[in-house]
């Protein structure tokens, strides 16, 4: 196996930083479709911090498996603690609520959350980040349809689950051992049942993964097609010409599905990406708005509005801390 060599991290903060691998740049320099890594490899590479950055076509799961560390996904930090000795109550570090410790927790990063991690010295555990081209045939192997999922996880390891953690341990002992004969399926079957594990404990809803029924797989198959296109401004009916039915029929099965209506899913997630940005870059608002297809920066300041309460000023100068609102020289409306 080819030996990676740490690039340097991103310093310029007016787009959201894209890996492939954390600090080895946007090129997939790994031979296998699976890289493993321990997170105490993270005090030696990025002094225990992984800045906020985003993946695409990459899927991460992150197992904390002892000590503590807080994940901030899509600018929602969360404090984890994994010690199995005693139990904690529930509180708050560093600001970030905090789940109670056990016997390890999961993390779950689909392509583009943006994700940060800081870990505390002495955390053990691993990250993995796998590409879809890997999860997709094994999630459809073994019936799971974790591939779909487009919002991040937390899952708690309890006393029972033990064999969940060792697998881990299994998998990164065979993972580094590239001339094993019959790594890949080996590694393959592990990686299998760690998926296994995660779909029974995981309480999905429809609208995060897809199952069986028709009306689920339509469903599934629209969040991927919004998350391609969702930039492009397109109308409900344009999905619906490609996914074979009318908009109607889209819009019933979204509704009865996810709750929502489908223009409402595309909605949300120009403002998820819009959130991003404002938290993530320093970029005008009116370069967000463009980029998100927006031709009128005022028209994406009231759309903003509607759906989140606050204007972009407003949401990027309260989720920095009530500090002086990031330069938007270009901006027409707040």
């Amino acid at each position: 196996m080819t030996a990676l060599i740490p690039a340097p991290p991103a310093h310029d903060h007016t787009t959201i930083p894209i890996y492939k691998l954390y600090g080895y740049g946007n090129v997939w320099t790994s031979p296998d479709p699976l890289f493993c890594e321990t997170i105490a490899a993270q005090e030696k590479l990025h002094n225990w911090h992984v800045t906020a950055h985003k993946h695409t076509d990459l899927f991460q799961i992150l197992f904390l498996q002892s000590g503590d560390a807080t994940v901030v996904l899509d600018g929602q930090a969360r404090a984890l603690s994994a010690k199995p000795a005693g139990p904690r109550s529930g509180g708050r570090r560093n600001g970030a609520p905090s789940l109670p410790s056990g016997a390890g927790h999961v993390v779950l990063i689909p392509q583009r959350v943006v994700h940060e991690f800081i870990f505390q010295p002495g955390a053990g555990g691993y990250i993995l980040t796998l590409t879809y081209a890997l999860l997709q045939p094994l999630c459809q192997r073994h019936g799971l349809g974790l591939h779909a999922l487009s919002d991040p996880a937390l899952l708690a390891l309890g006393a029972e689950d033990d064999y969940t953690s060792r697998t881990f341990d299994q998998l990164d002992l065979e993972y580094h051992r590239p001339h094993q004969p019959q790594r890949g399926p080996l590694l393959e079957a592990l990686l299998g049942a760690i998926l296994v594990w995660i779909h029974r404990h995981h309480a999905p809803g429809p609208e995060k993964l897809a199952g069986q029924a028709p009306g689920d797989l339509h469903l599934a198959r629209y969040a991927q097609m919004i998350e391609t296109h969702f930039s492009r401004q397109h109308q409900v009916h344009w999905y619906a010409g490609r996914l074979g039915m009318t908009a109607a029929h889209l819009n019933a099965i979204a509704q009865t599905l996810a709750g929502k209506t489908a223009l409402r899913l595309i909605h949300e997630r120009l403002l998820l990406e819009a959130r991003r940005e404002l938290i993530y870059t320093t970029r005008p608002i009116s370069t967000i708005a463009d980029s998100l297809g927006f031709a009128d920066p005022g028209y994406f300041t009231r759309f903003f509005k509607r759906l989140s309460g606050l204007s972009p000023k407003d949401f990027r100068r309260r989720t920095l801390g009530g500090g002086a609102p990031a330069p938007d020289a270009h901006t027409t409306g707040s």
